[in-house]
């Protein structure tokens, strides 16, 4: 099994140049690979893909970048392009369609949604690079990590690398907010066992609470975007009466991003901790595979959506359920688990969004939405195992 654990690494002067010089030859090697590529692919119909050591002697200033650090640029645009040639219905999106008809030219395979992109240096969360590990070139010694071509580098080892592991690679990022992590990838020998199902549970997911369970436990779930809201409304304003690309402009920015860093931390300490907390209760966990995107779009809860962040919740649950030997079952979104009477199996095809009660007609039972939609999703995942276990 590969994992990966995240620390915060704290560069000196020196190294920030360094890790800089790698964060724009990565961005630089895969901008014109990408051009290249597309240029070929124009004049002779097929896409000729250049290695990243060719075009050090028109650029000699890529020599002082990592080599391996451009040599996974290359690999990662090739596996875009397989990601892309996978596809058997390429489209564009509306947002496409709407730019190139303000830029009045004609669409091309370019602008196709799933083909890879270029990169641009604007965009602050896309600093990265990853670098792999050669004869111990990536080590942890003590409060320190050694990395190719810059040697020790202070780090916060808040939880240890578990001994006997190996060391497959490491990815140098920064945060908007100016943080410097690191997110070092070791292959571990783990045996896990499955267990046998003894206990389950059954989770719906609710705009208010994060979800409801199939005996109508619902967590305190705090609405951290919502409880910052104001102070960022504050800090955004401040910015927009400065000058673009000024000083204090780009010292607002850093300030605006440190808020949303932390909203993101509150937001993933939660889940962790709900996540967590669920697996070690239960052997099975059943919930509905919803398109959230959609949900945020379609019925206009962008951000109480993005908020709840049931999607990155339910993420957690999945591979946290499968370290653990445990079985984690999703429901087809298209299932009628709210409109479905948990008692008799009546069927409710007039149930609106907005009725949050409904009482059945065929049994007389009363049921609360999410509660009797969780105690279906238990039962029809349930159901989905035990079909899967017998096969």
């Amino acid at each position: 099994m590969n994992k990966a654990y995240k620390y915060r690494i704290y560069p000196n002067e020196a190294q920030q140049r360094f890790f800089w010089k790698n964060f724009h030859a990565t961005r630089f090697i895969w901008n014109k690979m990408l051009y290249d590529r597309i240029e070929s692919y124009k004049e002779s119909g097929k896409g000729i893909l250049r290695t990243p050591a060719s075009y050090k002697a028109e650029y000699p200033w890529l020599k002082e970048a990592d080599s391996l650090a451009l040599a996974n640029v290359q690999l990662d645009l090739q596996g875009a392009y397989r990601e892309f040639f996978k596809e058997k219905k390429h489209h564009y999106t509306e947002k496409t369609i709407a730019k190139a008809k303000r830029q009045n030219r004609e669409l091309t395979f370019y602008d196709y949604e799933k083909h890879p992109k270029y990169k641009s240096k604007k965009v602050a969360n896309r600093h990265s690079y990853t670098t792999n590990n050669q004869d111990g070139t990536i080590s942890a010694i003590d409060k320190h990590l050694r990395l190719p071509k810059i040697g020790l580098v202070r780090c916060k080892f808040h939880r240890q690398i578990p001994s006997g592991c190996i060391i497959k690679s490491a990815t140098i990022s920064m945060s908007s907010a100016g943080k410097y992590y690191v997110a070092i990838l070791v292959n571990l020998e783990i045996d896990i066992q499955p267990v046998i199902p003894e206990t389950s549970v059954g989770l719906d997911f609710s705009m208010q609470e994060l979800y409801v369970d199939h005996e109508n436990n619902c967590p305190e779930y705090h609405r951290y975007y919502r409880e910052s809201e104001v102070k960022l409304a504050k800090e955004q304003r401040k910015l927009s009466r400065m000058v673009k690309g000024s000083n204090n402009y780009e010292k607002q920015k850093v300030k605006i991003s440190k808020i949303h860093e932390k909203i993101a931390n509150q937001r993933k300490d939660r889940l962790h901790k709900e996540s967590y907390s669920i697996t070690k209760k239960y052997d099975v966990v059943c919930i509905e595979d919803l398109d959230m995107k959609a949900m945020s779009q379609s019925l206009n809860f962008g951000k109480s959506v993005s908020d709840n962040s049931w999607g990155c919740f339910t993420m957690f649950l999945e591979y946290k359920q499968a370290w653990n030997g445990h079985h984690f079952v999703k429901i087809d979104k298209w299932y009628p688990s709210s409109k479905l009477c948990s008692g008799c199996g009546y069927l409710n095809d007039a149930l609106e969004l907005e009725t949050r009660e409904w009482t059945c007609e065929s049994c007389g039972a009363h049921h609360q939405r999410d509660h009797n939609a969780a105690i279906n999703i238990r039962n029809e995942g349930m159901r989905l195992l035990a079909k899967k276990l017998i096969a």
